[in-house]
């Protein structure tokens, strides 16, 4: 006993006694804890002898009913366990531990059970009846246990993860899109086509009607052939069929415009800017303000969104004989140190960022000769490299050994020079787009794996080509560009995340009408609409003949052309304009019938005395006319007659 509890009552006293009243309350509970788990233990233990009874029983019913049956045993739960390790802790509180140790639970199991755990601990926990004999399965397994293994399985198959479950279509207009990009955060897509618009769609502010709320056309009459993000969002690039790059805001706003280069140099590495057509372009994976754009005029240019005037860098693809190729694609490594480029020639050249003189890797005959390369893409491990060629295949390529294809598939149907391919984001699968004819089959969306390389799926978009891919990583989206101007999102709700499920969710707003416009309504006269100026509309011609005849206007006689000097401010036919009556009045009015040579003798001895034009000029230098005399010869040639004068 406490010694101290004594005290401790006198204390109650004295406190209860000054306050004023007679004790604190009630007295508080207490509980024997030691019976608690006595009593809970004697409970358990018959509980578990008569549900072993009872199960016994039922197993000798049947092994008399069946004479070769393989009954299966009930599967201890989580929730038996924890019952038998909390039986467990009350045995172990209310005995000794060394006894209630070595004492077992239960009755013992059957010599038939086949079934042992090797660990000694697991069978020192087990708790329950014993199983039947023609049980060969493992205590270890549950309800719970067989989920996790169907999560595995979905983790071990990437086929499951591909979100087609869902899918929304985005009207872009009636031609081929050519190009898609969604920014990092998924917020929004923009589409580009052969229509030259370029369409903003944003899926935080979309309802069900999916209308872009922005389209405008950057590059007046040029195609869109490629758009991009930057690796912050905050900037687009737009390549299109120019030779001049644009760099527009999230809004469209242009911030600069790439220069163009002098198309009569020869050496291209001379030049500020590209003087061909564009074929592609792509944003430093690192660099935020790095760009890179390909041209028909034989080149690749780095180029800084500060520096709008000249290029950072040039590398020119050259052939096996050293001439000049066209590079259709290029693109980034994922860690910005390589740049690659597929050329018409077939060949798929790579440079070190800094040394763009030679190639770091050079494949020749990575595709068909002639066939334009439509993209190349980087895996997200930075060791594999995908080609998409104008000859039907899908290549995959390591990079370490570059000389041939580690994997290879044919029979890809592609009429686009940007049908494009990428990476899951595990990088488990490769997909890609393939091509039809009009009207001969459906554009299919090709799903291979990437080690083995079998085609694994295969979801069927549109009656038209697949152009334009983007599986977009954080999102686990996939955005489809087609060639009969749709743009296709597949999503699951599951396994997607935001924004498209979303705005599919978001009803359509009703378009407000105008309450001026309902209540008033401006009416447009036309001159002579009403009845009171209308003329009436004549049934006969020859009423209104009549009518004609007696109106002075219409039938007054044209008047005759003016003989002589003219009347009334009227001139005569031969002097209907003013040079006319000049001509006939005053130029032709000559009367002089004298000879022009003596009229113009008239006024040569006063030009020889004073002369005022031509002759002071030659005063000095004029030498004296020496005319010739006729002789007799000559009087008597002047006297025959005139058809008999030599002709000179």
């Amino acid at each position: 006993m406490d010694p101290n509890r004594g005290d401790k009552t006198n204390r109650d006293g004295d406190i209860s006694s000054v306050m004023g009243f007679s004790g604190f309350g009630k007295k508080a509970r207490t509980f024997d804890l030691d019976a608690i788990f006595e009593q809970t233990r004697r409970t358990a233990i018959e509980r578990s002898q008569r549900a072993l009874e009872d199960r016994q029983k039922e197993f000798e019913m049947k092994e008399v009913g069946e004479s070769s049956t393989s009954v299966k045993a009930p599967v201890n739960t989580h929730k038996e366990k924890a019952a038998a390790s909390r039986k467990q802790e009350s045995d172990s509180s209310s005995d000794d531990s060394s006894d209630s140790d070595s004492e077992p639970i239960g009755p013992p199991l059957p010599p038939q059970n086949t079934t042992q755990n090797n660990d000694d601990e697991d069978d020192d926990d087990l708790v329950g009846p014993p199983l039947p004999p023609g049980y060969t399965g493992s205590m270890a397994q549950s309800d719970d246990d067989d989920d996790d293994q169907e999560d595995d399985d979905d983790d071990d198959n990437p086929v499951k993860k591909i979100p087609d479950s869902h899918e929304i279509t985005l009207q872009h207009g009636t031609k081929t899109v050519s190009a898609l990009a969604l920014d990092p955060s998924g917020a929004r897509l923009v589409t580009g086509g052969y229509d030259y618009d370029v369409r903003f769609w944003d899926f935080a502010g979309m309802d069900q009607a999916l209308q872009a709320f922005r389209t405008l056309q950057p590059c007046e009459c040029h195609q869109i052939k490629t758009l991009q993000y930057s690796n912050t969002g905050d900037v687009i690039l737009v390549i299109s069929g120019n030779a001049q790059a644009k760099v527009l805001d999230r809004d469209g706003f242009n911030v600069m415009e790439c220069v163009k280069g002098d198309q009569y140099i020869v050496d291209m590495a001379n030049t500020k800017g590209h003087t061909a057509m564009l074929n592609s372009g792509c944003w430093h994976p690192k660099m935020k303000e790095e760009f890179m754009t390909c041209s028909n005029d034989g080149t690749v240019r780095t180029w800084d969104v500060k520096s709008e005037k000249k290029h950072k860098s040039v590398f020119k693809p050259r052939s096996y004989q050293g001439k000049k190729v066209i590079p259709t694609c290029c693109t980034y490594s994922r860690d910005g140190k390589l740049i690659a480029a597929g050329c018409n020639d077939g060949t798929i050249q790579i440079w070190d960022r800094n040394l763009s003189v030679h190639t770091k890797f050079h494949c020749r005959q990575a595709h068909s000769p002639g066939s334009d390369p439509s993209c190349i893409s980087f895996s997200y491990d930075g060791t594999t490299l995908a080609s998409r060629g104008g000859d039907d295949t899908l290549k995959i390529w390591d990079i370490r050994n570059f000389r041939k294809p580690v994997n290879e598939a044919a029979g890809l149907t592609n009429y686009f020079a940007m049908t494009e391919c990428c990476f899951s984001p595990d990088d488990k699968l490769l997909v890609t787009g393939t091509s039809v004819k009009r009207e001969q089959g459906n554009g299919k969306l090709v799903f291979f794996d990437r080690a083995s390389f079998e085609k694994v799926y295969e979801i069927e978009v549109t009656n038209a080509s697949v152009v334009r891919c983007l599986w977009h990583p954080k999102l686990n989206q996939i955005m489809v560009g087609t060639g009969n101007g749709l743009a296709k999102v597949y999503y699951d709700p599951v396994k997607s995340h935001r924004y498209v499920h979303c705005c599919k969710k978001k009803k359509k707003k009703l378009l407000k009408e105008k309450h001026a416009e309902t209540l008033t309504q401006d009416y447009i006269i036309t001159p002579h609409a009403l009845p009171m100026f209308r003329e009436a509309r004549q049934r006969s011609t020859r009423k209104q003949l009549e009518k004609d005849r007696l109106d002075p206007r219409k039938s007054h006689k044209p008047e005759p052309p003016v003989s002589g000097p003219g009347r009334g401010g009227r001139v005569a036919a031969h002097g209907g304009t003013l040079s006319s009556f000049i001509v006939k009045n005053i130029a032709l009015d000559i009367t002089d019938d004298s000879n022009p040579r003596e009229a113009i003798l008239r006024h040569a001895k006063e030009a020889s005395e004073n002369p005022y034009w031509v002759a002071p000029a030659y005063k000095q230098t004029q030498p004296e006319p020496l005319f010739a005399e006729e002789s007799d010869e000559d009087e008597e040639a002047n006297d025959e007659p005139e058809w008999k004068k030599r002709k000179i």
